[in-house]
């Protein structure tokens, strides 16, 4: 297979490398676009021909590439929040033309601004994609005062959580593991901080941030809901810089600094929770070794070697730690990704991907004393490595063709565990999985005609469950319940094949101009998901356990269609869009009543597979321009199972279904030094099974379900107000810097939003049954944050 796999990529280059160069008389025209600030490449800026009529937009290093017919262009590079740019070209000869935008905030009389219209969103191919600018989610009110963007991004349209404290966020139908979060291109499998509070993303060290929930391009696989990607920052190649905040329970610090004459650059930025050290002084003497902080550091480093070459080293290092007294709990992710840019001509980009990525956890008691008689001490973990050619053909500006292919390797260390009682050990250790995943791609961008644009490909993914291991077969002895395994099972070598998938996944897409400012577009997409994570909690929580395809448990799939309405109105300063969607997805995991998975060696006798659907409308609202920016959004949607024996055979609502989400974020810059926000947020609760009936044993109600229903009601809904004020400080901070304070409060009207309902006896009326609410945040939380940089 990996010849095969082999030959087709070799294919792909020949195809493109055979493809004519150039017709007589047309040359090309490229380089870098980059910010005039810091000399960060930017991503998705506008290129736009005016003559003839036609463009691209830059690539994720800011590379952009156009081959016309000689002539005198005039090129208008835009992007929103940055001055527009006018170049004119004489295209006699191939030509290099790099540039470097500014902010508009610091925009001069005497430049000139093109009054070109930009509607890339309504003109570009992409749909069921959100772009949220950081300066604009630094503005947002956040939790503590801190930014955070995976909480930003629920105030998306099809994006929704099911409450405070739960980890992760669902999109159109999909569970938080169905979402692919990459961090410079490397998956990070707990994007959480301090159990969903705040997220893994140092806000000081992103530079760029990209929700794709349908419409998937064939460069992306491994999950079948959505692709969050997240780029690093590379770090100020033009001066000096740092930056941080002191805030109320944690501090940020990122250095950033250029080298070799420019032609490097590198970021640093750490951040650490203090929460542990001021509690300290209020715990009493059997809480005094409390342990609860969390800590992660991000780092980057890029050099240009040539003009056709430069090179990218990232890496991300990040610890949650929980405890007190002879009890520990932690848990932490750790990626490496290294990059190779390389332009072969000035029509064909490649980037070489490698990345490490690996999520463990622990918890244990007496876990550090091993001369203790009592002790527990399990591990987990789970680790993946790539290698990733990615290739860019620019043919002509209406003909962009990418191919390419990845490796990954899956270690997987499902629980590592050791008991220890009165001195004797007793090792409950569940043995390591492996597997592998190869996968080829190849997609073009073509625009038809003036108004017509198609995006078309298809990703071929192959999966193998590897050796050494046992696996078993099971038998159903009841259906619906607990699968017994057969004796003996069969045990694979070193590098056996124990079961293999495979599965071609087609992408599509198209775009129809209806004016100069609205557009039709739809799109399809097929997906599959190779890796789970076994939960049977309301929220997941960082000891569920990521498992991967095998013997038993086969490879998720899902069939995405979407169609939309997009409009822009007052040259760009509105934008508006309509998406309706439906999701068909196949081998859904459930549980078995009294699931048991946790360090279960037999845990694939306690799944069940079903199906889902997901179908809504997303209604979204954006003001780009003014001193008032943000959105509103309305998601009317549904995400239903069916699984054998669940709900007497029936559709029933998924733990994250809500049909209403209404989501409004303000920012209003009152002056040039104040500037006040608001986030707005009313949902509908999530479903919730409660007992339909009760019967009475010894004195107590027990409660029944009589026909099994699954998820028959709903919990209250959900509402928030969040307000922020970010205040510039007058003066320079040691007189050379800058400050800003900010004020804010979550949850301004003391909103106690249920995370869950449960129904028990009264203590004092033991034979009356009573519901009882649970609530993670149950006030208004005021906030400080000073944030500085010089």
């Amino acid at each position: 297979m990996k010849v095969k796999l082999f030959n087709y990529s070799m294919l792909f280059v020949l195809l493109c490398l055979s493809l004519p160069s150039l017709a007589q008389n047309r040359h090309t025209v490229s380089g870098y676009v980059k910010d005039n600030a810091n000399g960060e490449g930017l991503i998705g800026v506008s290129v736009y021909v005016r003559e003839a009529e036609t463009g691209v937009v830059t690539n994720p290093y800011g590379f952009y590439s156009l081959t016309l017919p000689a002539g005198t262009y005039t090129l208008v590079f835009s992007y929103i929040g940055y001055q527009k740019i006018t170049k004119t070209v004489a295209l006699d000869s191939d030509q290099t033309v790099s540039i470097e935008m500014s902010d508009e905030s610091n925009q001069l009389q005497e430049v000139t601004i093109s009054t070109q219209k930009e509607d890339e969103n309504v003109r570009g191919i992409e749909m069921s994609v959100n772009k949220v600018e950081m300066k604009t989610i630094r503005k947002m009110p956040a939790l503590l005062g801190e930014v955070d963007l995976i909480r930003s991004i629920q105030l998306l349209p099809g994006v929704t959580t099911v409450g405070e404290g739960a980890s992760g966020f669902n999109v159109r139908g999909g569970d938080i593991s169905q979402n692919l979060v990459l961090l410079d291109e490397a998956p990070v499998y707990n994007s959480s901080h301090l159990f969903g509070f705040f997220s893994v993303f140092n806000p000081d060290a992103v530079k760029d941030v990209k929700l794709i929930k349908g419409g998937i391009p064939a460069q992306y696989g491994g999950r079948i809901s959505s692709i969050l990607d997240v780029r690093m920052k590379e770090g100020n190649s033009k001066k000096r810089e740092i930056n941080g905040g002191i805030g109320t329970i944690f501090s940020r610090l990122t250095y950033e600094q250029p080298f070799a004459k420019g032609k490097g650059s590198f970021i640093v930025a750490g951040r650490r929770s203090y929460i542990d050290v001021l509690a300290k002084p209020f715990l009493n003497s059997d809480l005094k070794d409390s342990k609860f902080y969390f800590y992660d550091l991000t780092a980057k480093v890029n050099y240009q070697l040539g003009n056709k070459d430069t090179f990218f080293a990232s890496g991300y290092f990040g610890k949650d730690v929980f405890g007190g007294g002879d009890f520990g709990f932690g848990w932490g992710n750790v990626t490496a990704t290294g990059r190779w840019n390389h332009i072969f001509s000035n029509k064909l980009f490649m980037n070489l991907t490698g990345y490490y990525s690996n999520y463990d956890y622990n918890l244990g008691q007496n876990q550090n004393k091993p001369d203790a008689k009592d002790r527990f001490d399990w591990k987990s973990k789970i680790i993946s490595s790539s290698i990733k050619p990615d290739f860019t053909f620019y043919i002509t500006p209406k003909n962009q063709l990418t191919f390419g292919g990845q490796y990954i390797y899956y270690d997987t260390r499902p629980g590592k565990a050791i008991a220890v009682s009165e001195g004797e050990d007793t090792d409950i250790s569940l043995e390591p999985r492996y597997a592998d995943e190869s996968a080829l791609y190849i997609g073009n961008e073509q625009k038809l005609t003036d108004r017509i644009s198609l995006q078309y490909g298809i990703r071929y993914s192959y999966f193998r469950s590897l050796g050494p291991g046992t696996e078993y077969l099971y038998q159903e002895v009841d259906k619906g319940q607990r699968k017994e395994p057969i004796f003996p099972g069969t045990t694979y070598k070193k590098g056996d094949v124990i079961k293999s998938y495979d599965n071609w996944e087609p992408r599509a897409s198209i775009n129809i101009g209806l004016t100069s400012t609205a557009s039709i577009k739809a799109s399809y997409n097929r997906t599959a998901q190779y890796l789970h994570l076994l939960s049977n909690t309301a929220a997941s929580s960082p000891l569920d356990v990521w498992t991967l395809s095998s013997l038993n448990i086969a490879p998720e799939k899902a069939d995405q269609v979407a169609l939309g309405w997009f409009q822009n109105f007052k040259d760009n300063t509105y934008e508006a869009s309509i998406e309706v969607y439906y999701k068909k997805l196949y081998n859904q995991i459930d549980y078995v009543p009294g699931s048991d998975l946790l360090l279960n060696q037999f845990v694939a006798g306690d799944l069940l597979f079903g199906k889902g659907r997901a179908y809504g409308a997303e209604f979204y609202l954006k003001k780009n321009k003014g001193r008032l920016t943000g959105w509103v959004s309305y998601t009317l949607a549904r995400t239903e199972r069916l699984v054998e024996t669940i709900n007497n055979n029936d559709w029933f609502p998924a733990r994250f279904d809500k049909p209403h989400n209404f989501t409004s974020v303000a920012i209003y810059d009152l002056t040039k030094r104040l500037t006040l926000s608001a986030n707005f947020t009313i949902a509908s609760g999530t479903p919730a099974t409660f007992p339909t009936n009760r019967y009475e044993w010894g004195g107590w109600p027990i409660g029944n379900n009589y026909q099994g229903a699954r998820n028959n009601n709903r919990i209250p809904a959900y509402h928030r107000l969040d307000l922020a004020a970010t205040l510039k400080a007058k003066r320079k901070l040691f007189k050379v810097g800058e400050g800003e304070w900010v004020f804010s409060v979550y949850n301004v009207y003391n909103r106690r939003n249920s995370f869950s309902v449960y129904t028990r006896a009264n203590e004092d009326t033991p034979l009356k049954t009573e519901a009882i609410r649970y609530s993670v945040i149950g006030s208004f939380i005021p906030a400080i944050t000073y944030n500085f940089k010089f």
